[in-house]
């Protein structure tokens, strides 16, 4: 639902724009200073309006660049949460990038291992140890 004067908290608008699972989550990377609005670091009780650049860095990832399209205090279906904001092509073309290096990177020491073993692989392995043994 809009708000009549067609603005909204920035932790409300990013809860219901669904870039975080609780409103409270959404508040504290605002206070950590991972969101900015227009270029400038923001705290939860500013306003976001239509036509804002709101940059979000999350862990793991590189930071999302989007404008405001819409403005929403409330969490809906996601189909709404995504007309609520455009992604910039910068950021699309960063997301990409960042994909494609993860996938072309080698993978963590001890991947090649496979899964642990279970109970019955160590006993195996300890009886075939003691048999070679003695």
């Amino acid at each position: 639902m809009a708000d009549s004067q067609g603005k909204v908290r920035i932790d409300k608008w990013l809860w219901a724009a669904r870039f975080y699972k609780t409103r409270a989550l959404a508040s504290e990377a605002v206070q950590g200073g991972r969101v900015h609005v227009n270029g400038n670091r923001v705290k939860p009780a500013r306003d976001v309006r239509e036509g804002d650049e709101v940059q979000v860095t999350r862990p793991g990832a590189s930071p999302t660049t989007v404008i405001v399209r819409g403005i929403s205090d409330r969490r809906g279906p996601a189909s709404e949460a995504q007309a609520l904001y455009e992604e910039t092509p910068e950021s699309i073309e960063a997301r990409e990038r960042d994909r494609l290096m993860r996938r072309m990177a080698p993978p963590p020491p001890g991947a090649e291992l496979g899964a642990r073993p279970t109970k019955r692989d160590r006993r195996r392995f300890d009886d075939a140890r003691r048999r070679s043994r003695g």
